[in-house]
């Protein structure tokens, strides 16, 4: 028995199915998850010392790839000094400084520790802004697990195949709304003076990459301009991914709130929510809208996201990341082709998609007419030959700024063999 094996045999005894997020349990791939001991640049290495090439990035914070030694070096520094206050900092002012200039729509921000606390929060303060119950989103779009985002949600759920989840009672689920991403004619007909707000991944990444349309988030504006709803962007993934500025700053698009993760937190467990003056100002102590967290702006957080936000501000540095990102997908259709195997790809930024299918795809329904089975052989062909790619055909990748063209080179070359085997 392998370590890997024997430790997924010891985690099933104390943990629900032996990990702690459901997709890391390779149930939709097949196999044994691996055991991760160390990480750095755009390797880590599982419990038998085996390397692979990173392609999740802890699913997108580590856009600086692992173990960024200016990043190692904030957090070091801040740990001498203590782990955790539950009193403010000066820090925290600094990371909300440099959150509300590279996003200018957010003009207020509040600290959380998860992308699930984030966009359940916003969703309570949009409530109580307009005094209103119902919600709106949108097929295969994730936005943690809070009871009523878990709807036709991405992500895990369209992993194992589960249109909602089980705990979510009826009266909750109710209050939200499901349309379909991209549709602009369903959208402008089920809109109302009911509708508090409404909740998108501008570029969603979690039904794998599939890009909103500029005229579907145009007319999400538009609607809940008309109709005094609080549109949120959930930009927990792409924010700081595919711009500097977020989806918002790619589309032209100012949202009235917006839910921040990952790479705000470079690791750390860190995100945030954001947006109007006035609507913030409707949060607790200044409001009626409750929201708190022990370790909401927990200070080596904190330290590891402000570090890796000023970073990034680097001249080129998302070209750059853009610039790499392509190459990979470029070579792997193009591998794919070599290969007569169905296959198409995407990117923005720093996150791509793959897909078993001839063409880009651009809603939730059409991400199901997916080859999974063809996607799972890739998976673990390109495991076996030390590439780590998401265990799942319903997850985004990430390539983060460490990912040079020695290691899309290996990448390429793995891929190579693995298409052919699926062709044969």
């Amino acid at each position: 028995m392998s370590k890997n094996q024997a430790l997924f045999e010891r985690a099933q005894r104390t943990i629900p199915g032996g990990v702690n997020s459901p997709v890391r349990a390779f149930r939709s791939v097949g196999g044994t998850p691996r055991f991760i001991e160390r990480a750095e640049g755009p390797y880590f290495w599982d419990a038998e010392g085996k390397r692979y090439i990173d392609y999740i990035g802890s699913w997108g914070p580590m856009i600086l790839g692992h173990v960024h030694p200016e990043v190692l070096e904030a957090v070091q520094r801040v740990l001498a000094h203590g782990f955790s206050f539950g009193a403010p900092t000066e820090a925290e002012i600094e990371i909300a400084e440099e959150i509300c200039k590279l996003v200018p729509s957010i003009e207020q921000v509040r600290m959380v520790s998860s992308g699930t606390e984030a966009t359940m929060s916003a969703l309570r303060l949009a409530r109580g802004f307009t005094n209103r119950s119902r919600i709106v989103k949108f097929e295969g779009c994730y936005h943690g697990h809070a009871d009523s985002l878990l709807v036709k949600a991405g992500s895990g759920l369209l992993t194992f195949g589960n249109p909602t989840s089980a705990g979510v009672p009826a009266d909750i689920a109710k209050h939200t709304t499901v349309l379909e991403y991209n549709n602009v004619a369903q959208l402008n007909e089920a809109f109302g003076a009911e509708i508090a707000s409404v909740i998108v991944e501008p570029v969603a990444g979690n039904m794998n990459l599939v890009r909103a349309t500029p005229e579907f988030l145009q007319a999400l504006r538009d609607r809940c301009t008309e109709y005094g709803a609080v549109l949120i962007f959930d930009e927990v993934m792409c924010g700081f991914r595919v711009a500097l500025g977020g989806a918002q700053a790619v589309y032209g698009i100012k949202p009235d709130l917006t839910c921040l993760g990952k790479v705000i937190g470079g690791g750390m467990p860190a995100a945030a929510f954001g947006g109007r003056r006035d609507i913030m100002a409707h949060l607790a102590p200044l409001g009626g809208v409750y929201q708190a967290g022990t370790l909401s702006g927990n200070p080596i957080a904190v330290a590891a996201g402000l570090k890796t936000l000023q970073l990034i501000q680097r001249p080129g540095f998302h070209d750059d990341l853009a610039k790499q990102t392509r190459k990979l997908v470029d070579g792997l259709t193009a591998a794919a082709r070599d290969a007569k195997v169905p296959f198409s790809a995407d990117s923005l930024g720093g996150m791509f998609g793959l897909y078993f299918m001839d063409q880009v795809p651009g809603s939730f329904a059409q991400i199901q007419q997916g080859d999974t089975k063809r996607f799972n052989a890739f998976f673990h062909a390109m495991l076996d030959a030390g590439v780590y790619f998401a265990p799942s055909a319903f997850e985004a990748g990430f390539v983060s700024s460490a990912h040079d063209d020695a290691v899309l080179d290996a990448t390429l070359d793995a891929a190579h063999g693995a298409f052919a085997s699926l062709a044969a």
